[in-house]
């Protein structure tokens, strides 16, 4: 094949996706995430690096080492987050949609429901173990400006992939619930942390039982942690009602 053959079949393959959108490197990751963190408040640096390593995007480097991003790049990335958000298709089903649309081939996206109520009242989806963002504001009746308050906050902490676990959506509604009362949400950290340090000590407790690997001794853990967690929840309600009780006895004597 001659050079001029192969310079016409290279002009005739088609660009890679997005076409015709700028692909000069003219962004740093931060300046991605702020270009994209308005629509999708979890976004953080660590989740588009994390897409890198999935091969999802491949930005371009600085002499000095540091990525930079094109507009395309920030299209991808984009379609990638609308992806798991909206069709909760995971990363693997992503890429090859974007091989798809690389080869020039259109792809078609399967609508999901986002939503599913019970008497009137919203609940998390059957088998589902983590939420995207969307989902989550959806399932809680608030917006994702709160969502990303509260992460701001350390209430509540997505995974890479921009996911929350499942059992965030009572969590935000009491947080919501919390705010009504006039708390506020600031205040509420020391509570995670409580709960992350009680939760330590539950997982030495039944880290041996976990360690031998078989399925009834993990079924087993998993039950035991449970039920450690429900009488810890316990002492927890039942400590702060006794300090409830103190301050308000406190409250009613006589100054001397």
């Amino acid at each position: 094949m001659t050079s001029a053959v192969r310079a016409e079949v290279a002009d005739d393959a088609p660009q890679p996706w997005p076409r015709n959108v700028p692909r000069d490197p003219v962004m740093s990751i931060g300046q991605v995430v702020d270009a994209l963190v308005g629509e999708f408040p979890a976004i953080t640096v660590s989740k588009i690096r994390f897409l890198e390593d999935q091969g999802l995007v491949t930005p371009s480097r600085s002499g000095s080492g540091y990525r930079k991003y094109s507009r395309a790049d920030v299209q991808r990335i984009r379609f990638v987050l609308i992806q798991q958000r909206d069709s909760y298709a995971p990363l693997k089903v992503i890429g090859d949609q974007l091989r798809a649309l690389d080869a020039g081939h259109d792809v078609e996206v399967a609508p999901t429901a986002r939503v599913v109520a019970s008497e009137g009242h919203v609940v998390v989806p059957p088998n589902r173990t983590s939420l995207p963002a969307r989902d989550l504001a959806d399932l809680t009746g608030t917006d994702l400006t709160t969502l990303e308050r509260y992460v701001r906050f350390g209430l509540i902490t997505p995974d890479l992939a921009g996911y929350f676990a499942s059992r965030c959506v009572q969590v935000v509604q009491l947080l919501l619930t919390l705010e009504n009362e006039g708390l506020d949400a600031r205040n509420l950290r020391p509570v995670r942390t409580g709960a992350e340090r009680n939760a330590d000590i539950i997982d030495q407790i039944v880290s041996s039982q976990r360690s031998r690997q078989r399925a009834g001794d993990l079924e087993r853990a998993r039950s035991r942690a449970s039920e450690l967690g429900e009488l810890v929840a316990d002492l927890h309600r039942e400590m702060l009602r006794v300090s409830l009780a103190q301050l308000n006895g406190s409250a009613g004597q006589p100054s001397r």
